[in-house]
């Protein structure tokens, strides 16, 4: 073939790829070419008829879940597992999209396939052909979407005979977590789990939607072996094969979207993943995975805009619709109103404890918070019952009463001490409060129901716990100080207030963001003076600040927490494919998982080994070593 030949190719094949995909432009295009006298012909494999849709590319001409009686007649190809049988007259096919019902032949001239059907292990995989008919009359399931039909089996292939599971792949089959979680390749089997995971992907694809195409937004994948972060969570270690020096894993990409920023990116988002070293709890993982935005020359306002506009676009459609704006409250508010700073405002309190309930909640807080509480029952004729009742001078009740706003009927809890540890007690109770009237069947948070709200100027440093007369990050060393604060910042640091602001939905946060500081003097400033950090931990940071920073700002929203409240899972475990366990363990798989002194070696790691894990290791290493002999 001649150059001139192969070049006219090229140019063909390409503007009719761009015509095909509705981005043909009438200019003028440079098209590299390839250089080759060698071949002598081009094949190319055709699409030309290739259906789109879930069966595209398939063996399968349709999924289980998707015929209807318009599909009466057809002749179709089912490709799923053997959920269950009946009477060997019918199977039952599932797959991810639904089930439907195959009826085996009763004719002797398919006596083979029948014998095939009923031989059939449950969880087998198996590829069915056959058509389509109406179900007898009285034989409709209103229950299944395609139980007005079944399909006639005119011939069936097993794809994989299946051993006996640890559990059935049912909906009402109760499993334990464990159990679970060490078999998650079949738990994802389940209807539920494949629901979570297939609005994970069109909310992830909505996202990318809205910020890309809509908003200009640039997605860029930022780096997972890092440096060590000063503050902040405990972050897991990586070795390098160079003694003495470690990677760190990021617990999120903080750094990198504000030295984009200063790039010049100037809108940067990321569905990122992100790591913490700590113990896992119901709405933590070690690896989790949030939706990270940074935007330049921008305000807290219009952050808040973006995030209420981006939730509003992926919102599904079978939830109660969100409307916007967003309310906004104070930390000062929601601590002092709520005893926390992630409020449920989806309810006040109610009326209906009784006394072994209040009785309950000064147990808990005893024991939980080694704290004492007083319960006020506030009679109908306005007296109170209490054993402070007498201890207390009607001025004084009639303040707390008009503080208050109490009624007759109302129940009141007080506590004294630390105002910090005495609002975070009492907004504890006011969450069993609700659980106690729950446990009695009152419907008093409506999961249906999705009250979103920001709060807004929390503190920008807080005590350190071990060290109260030492400061740390509220949130991260790189937050702003609020523009009325920033007087304070030098003299008294911890009156501060920060340009920091959470987003909360029904008492859970589900994202944090904040305006950076992008004046290099002052992010020093921060680190050293009040800090009391190591700067040059940060030294690429602070050169890139003094370089031309623009004012930045962003928000991370954590897609894990947010996709279980709107699925309503007790835990994120249950919208994550491959979760750890409560200890951070993967059962499945068994990491984490010893390994060798050999393996060590080229990282400079030496462990010192408890007793009883020494003897676990020394066992691996004579298993390996046998299995090396052998």
């Amino acid at each position: 073939m001649s150059l001139k030949a192969w070049d006219f190719i090229q140019k063909t094949l390409y503007h009719a790829a761009l015509q095909a995909s509705g981005k043909l432009c009438l200019r003028r295009t440079h098209i590299p070419m390839i250089r080759s006298t060698s071949w002598t012909s081009v094949q190319f494999r055709s699409t030309h008829g290739t259906n789109s849709g879930s069966s595209s590319f398939s063996i399968r001409s349709h999924t289980c879940g998707e015929l209807r009686s318009t599909h009466v007649g057809e002749v179709v190809t089912l490709c799923g597992w053997v959920q269950y049988q009946r009477h060997g007259m019918f199977v039952i096919l599932r797959d991810y999209s639904g089930l439907t019902q195959v009826l085996i032949p009763e004719d002797e001239s398919r006596i083979k396939l029948k014998k095939t059907f009923c031989e059939l292990p449950l969880e087998s995989v198996v590829k069915v052909k056959g058509k389509v008919k109406r179900r007898p009359a009285g034989q409709e399931n209103k229950e299944m979407p395609t139980g007005e039909i079944e399909v006639c089996a005119e011939t069936a292939e097993v794809l994989n005979k299946s051993k006996k599971l640890p559990f059935e792949i049912k909906d009402f089959t109760k499993k334990a977590e464990s159990l679970r979680m060490q078999y998650r390749y079949l738990d994802l089997r389940s209807s539920q789990m494949q629901y979570n995971l297939r609005l994970r992907s069109q909310i992830v694809m909505k996202i990318r939607e809205y910020l890309t195409n809509i908003h200009g937004f640039v997605d860029v994948e930022t780096p997972t072996l890092f440096k060590r972060t000063p503050g902040g969570a405990k972050e897991f270690l990586v070795p390098s094969r160079e003694p003495g020096r470690f990677y760190c894993l990021p617990q999120s990409p903080q750094q990198f979207k504000q030295l984009l920023m200063v790039a010049g990116i100037d809108r940067y988002f990321q569905v990122a993943r992100c790591y913490r070293d700590e113990g896992s709890k119901p709405d933590r993982q070690p690896e989790f995975t949030q939706v990270d935005i940074e935007m330049s020359f921008v305000n807290q306002a219009g952050i808040q805009a973006l995030i209420e506009g981006l939730i509003q676009h992926f919102w599904p459609n079978e939830l109660r619709s969100i409307s916007t704006p967003f309310p906004i409250m104070t930390y000062e508010e929601a601590m002092s109103v709520f005893g926390v700073d992630k409020p449920d405002v989806r309810f006040g309190m109610q009326r209906h404890l009784k006394n072994k309930d209040l009785e309950s909640l000064k147990h808990l807080a005893k024991i939980h918070f080694n704290q004492t509480v007083n319960v006020v029952v506030l009679k109908d004729d306005g007296t109170w019952r209490s054993s402070i009742a007498k201890l207390l001078p009607d001025s004084a009740k009639q303040h707390l009463l008009q503080l208050t706003a109490a009624k007759p009927g109302d129940v009141l809890i007080l506590a004294s001490g630390l105002l910090q540890d005495v609002r975070s007690l009492l907004g504890k109770l006011r969450l069993q409060c609700v659980q106690l009237l729950e446990d009695k069947g009152m419907i008093v948070r409506d999961p249906s129901d999705f009250h979103f709200l920001w709060v807004v100027d929390f503190p920008l440093f807080l005590p350190k716990k071990e060290y109260p007369a030492e400061l740390e990050s509220a949130h991260h060393p790189f937050t702003a100080a609020h523009p009325e604060d920033l007087p304070l910042l030098l003299k008294e640091p911890h009156k501060v207030r920060s340009q920091h602001f959470d987003l909360v939905v029904n008492g859970c946060e589900v994202g944090g963001g904040s305006i950076r500081i992008h004046d290099a003097s002052v992010q020093k400033f921060v680190l050293e003076k009040i800090l009391k950090e190591d700067s040059s931990l940060l030294s690429h940071l602070l050169e890139a600040l003094d370089s031309g920073a623009p004012p930045h700002g962003g928000i991370a929203l954590g897609l894990d927490r947010l996709l279980s409240i709107i699925v309503g899972a007790s835990s994120i475990r249950d919208v994550i494919a491959f979760p750890k366990s409560f200890r951070g363990h993967d059962l499945m798989s068994g990491a984490p998982d010893f390994i060798s002194e050999d393996e060590l070696r080229p990282y400079h790691v030496c462990v010192k080994w408890p007793v009883q894990e020494g003897k676990e290791k020394q066992e691996l290493d004579l298993t390996k070593n046998s299995a090396l002999d052998s």
